[in-house]
């Protein structure tokens, strides 16, 4: 699953407002963007194909078929292959190099590990 940043962008506006026509949806692209309406309905045809999102007719009502959390795990699967050779610790290694975490958070980040 490869997303692009155009496409994550229309998807988050999609999230909040969905079922939504794509009438509404590129006005709203065009206010929170500044996306025209051809740039609008380009990115949305290709999240279309990929399957991402179902255009049911009439009105061209558009609804997501993938979920944020989807997207985020692919996302970062393919970071954390792509340039840390599919090491966790190097990558957490890098996130937390410069910058110090609370103490809750680090009570929530080994919560999360003791999850496994």
């Amino acid at each position: 699953m490869k997303v692009f940043d155009s496409e994550i962008k229309l998807m988050e506006l999609l999230w909040q407002n969905e079922p939504v026509s794509a009438k509404t949806l590129s006005r709203i692209a065009g206010e929170e963007i500044g996306w025209n309406k051809n740039t609008t309905y380009t990115v949305l045809k290709k999240l279309i194909d990929k399957g991402y999102v179902r255009r049911d007719e009439p009105g061209f009502v558009c609804s997501s078929l993938i979920t944020k959390s989807e997207i985020q795990k692919s996302e970062a699967r393919g970071l954390l292959d792509r340039l840390f050779a599919g090491s966790k610790k190097a990558l957490f290694s890098a996130l937390l190099e410069d910058e110090a975490l609370s103490d809750a958070e680090l009570a929530e980040l080994r919560a999360l590990i003791g999850k496994e």
